[in-house]
């Protein structure tokens, strides 16, 4: 009697906190939208933020293009470097020693708050080196905060799902390079591609790494890398520290949140068509 009425009881507690993270991600959005509503339109998209003081009126479109730029060099620098990480860890590590630094070092810039990476960012890339506040800085600095954030999760794809295709192709007498290209990397293709689209929206959403070396207030839509750039969460933390606007503040929240979950949504649909694939 105990233990079913402790089953019971037990699935009540996952179904009630299940419910719960559905309605609490249903309420933001609903939210938000709501608050920004009077703004959220097509010109609100593809128009350039005009008004005094600026952001009050117009668009947010430079600034939606920077974040995508942000995320997309970001993720294509720290996923290299997450994902290399993660294969030397599973495949590579022979040595426990070198294993055990890696791995302090990854869970170490894990567990740094992001406005140090932009503190650094800034003293080497700006300070330093003279690069200046530019798209390519920001990018850096927010690829070095998503590694151990891709690296941690790449790594338990390859060791929890993948690694028996390692252990039978050596017996088969082939060799680990190439069953890394031919049968591991292929396999985890979509499920990887998830976990970098994951980090990207991590660093897209994140304000700290891109405050010192890159994002400004107004700007055009990048045309090199050297050039600074406009963001939306940096678009929209002015407008809210300023007080300038709550209206054109949450309209722009909603379209960040909107994109970030079609990321996400791109990312899903491939995954399952690339296991429906593979169930066949």
């Amino acid at each position: 009697m105990r233990h079913r009425v402790g089953k019971y009881l037990t699935r009540l507690a996952c179904f009630l906190l299940g419910v719960s993270a559905i309605g609490i991600a249903l309420f933001l959005f609903v939210y938000v939208f709501w608050k920004g509503r009077g703004v959220i339109s097509l010109s609100f998209l593809l128009d350039s933020p005009s008004g005094v003081p600026v952001g009050t009126d117009g668009g947010i479109f430079p600034a939606l293009i920077g974040s995508i730029f942000l995320g997309g060099l970001s993720a294509l620098m720290g996923g290299l470097l997450g994902i290399g990480a993660a294969l030397y860890l599973a495949f590579y590590s022979d040595r426990k020693w070198l294993s055990v630094l890696v791995n302090t070092a990854i869970l170490g810039l894990s567990g740094i708050p992001s406005i140090l990476f932009g503190l650094v960012g800034y003293t080497l890339l700006i300070y330093k080196l003279g690069i200046g506040r530019s798209l390519l800085c920001a990018s850096i600095s927010v690829a070095a905060m998503i590694v151990p954030f891709v690296s941690i999760r790449a790594k338990k794809i390859f060791e929890e799902k993948r690694r028996g295709y390692m252990e039978e192709s050596l017996g088969l007498g082939l060799s680990k390079e190439y069953t890394l290209r031919k049968l591991i990397l292929p396999h985890c293709a979509s499920e990887l591609l998830g976990t970098v689209a994951l980090g990207m929206a991590y660093g897209m959403g994140a304000v700290a790494p891109i405050l010192y070396t890159g994002a400004v207030m107004q700007a055009d839509i990048p045309r090199k890398l050297t050039d600074p750039f406009m963001s939306l969460p940096y678009h929209l933390y002015m407008l809210v520290n300023n007080g300038f606007s709550l209206e054109y503040a949450f309209g722009t929240a909603f379209v960040l949140m909107a994109f970030l979950l079609l990321v996400q949504l791109l990312c899903k649909g491939v995954t399952s068509l690339q296991e429906r694939k593979e169930s066949r």
